[in-house]
């Protein structure tokens, strides 16, 4: 099964580590209607654990949540998260599509960190290289055969046809960065134990990396550093955020290595771009995720790396009842993986 290909009237779904997400959206024109859509809190023992009735707990969840929103188709888009794949992008000769493919086959285990037979492969080019006219770029994704079957064999037993999986960084892209953009922009997406860095250029990805760093890792740092329990550190985070005037600045102070690191790994991720394409700017970084819901994070890391953030609107490319607005911008932090995957087209 292809990780890019998809089939017919699908839907999305998106199993994260604290909710489980879905939607459905209708193409209109060049934009998206919006048909139907809901989340549902899930356990992280149970989002994280191979465990058979810890499966069969979430899929009770993802179920239940299917029948609250009322969708009915049985094909479904699931998102693979990050962590647990590797994706990159290669300079390849420009060859007949024939040959291409030959080629990608016997030199895949270069690129990847895995066995070849160990790993489901896609790829997708991305147009003539920026470096060397004579090659075009090629988007490599791959995921271990062992997390994909297991995820194949959780979803498809809920009675669903997986017709594509697809990494989330990949979905990110497609939500977040305005359509047709020919500019450049770091999405950042940060996570419950990871943060998913995409380096974007003309809405492709060009660099794609994930980073151990999430909104559990500050909550620790937080109760490490200021003696409170994990509500008291998850309370204080969100509240009073990253301001150096809010309570004394103790909530800065406490994470203020984690942040430094995190924000080191954007500014490296960057320059690794910028090293790749020196004549094309990074427009900002487009925040997602607990980036905002934290208070002042975005001042923080346009501080720490020099470029400007903007907030990433995963409903850009979305239409839907005006009533819905208040409800689904709260919602647009945690929503963007979901929503790019139903932003898919054959």
């Amino acid at each position: 099964m292809k990780l890019f290909s998809s089939v017919g009237e699908f839907f999305a779904l998106d199993i994260g580590t604290t909710a489980v997400r879905v939607i459905q959206l209708r193409a209109a024109g060049d934009r998206w209607h919006l048909v139907k859509y809901g989340t549902a809190p899930v356990d992280i023992k149970v989002s994280t654990s191979d465990a058979p009735e810890d499966q069969r707990r979430l899929g009770d969840v993802i179920t239940n949540l299917i029948g609250q929103t009322g969708i009915t188709a049985r094909n479904v888009v699931v998102g693979i998260p990050s962590a647990k794949t590797f994706v990159t992008v290669v300079d390849l000769p420009d060859l007949p599509m024939q040959e291409l493919t030959s080629t990608i086959k016997y030199q895949a285990e270069q690129f990847i960190p895995m066995q070849i037979d160990e790993v489901k492969l896609d790829w997708s080019t991305l147009g003539r290289s920026l470096r060397d006219p004579t090659k075009i770029e090629v988007l490599l994704a791959s995921v271990s055969n062992k997390f994909s079957e297991n995820r194949l064999d959780m979803v498809e037993g809920l009675g669903l046809n997986v017709v594509a999986l697809e990494p989330d960084s990949l979905a990110l892209v497609r939500s977040l960065v305005p359509a047709s953009s020919k500019d450049a922009y770091v999405i950042v997406d940060f996570g419950d134990f990871s943060t998913d860095i995409v380096l974007v250029l003309a809405d492709a990805p060009r660099l794609i990396r994930s980073i151990p760093v999430g909104m559990q890792t500050l909550i620790k740092s937080a109760m490490q550093n200021l003696n409170i329990d994990a509500n008291q550190a998850t309370q204080f985070i969100l509240k009073f955020g990253l301001y150096p005037d809010r309570l004394e600045g103790q909530i800065l102070k406490s994470l203020d290595a984690t942040l430094e690191q995190f924000a080191s790994e954007v500014s490296k991720s960057a320059k690794f771009f910028q090293s790749r394409y020196p004549n094309i700017p990074l427009r900002s970084i487009l925040l997602s995720g607990y980036t905002l819901s934290i208070p002042a994070f975005g001042e923080y890391l346009a501080s720490k790396t020099g470029m400007p953030t903007a907030a990433g609107n995963a409903w850009g490319n979305v239409d839907f009842s005006a009533n819905l607005q208040d409800q689904l911008q709260q919602l647009a932090p945690q929503f963007a993986v979901v929503v790019g995957l139903a932003e898919r087209t054959i």
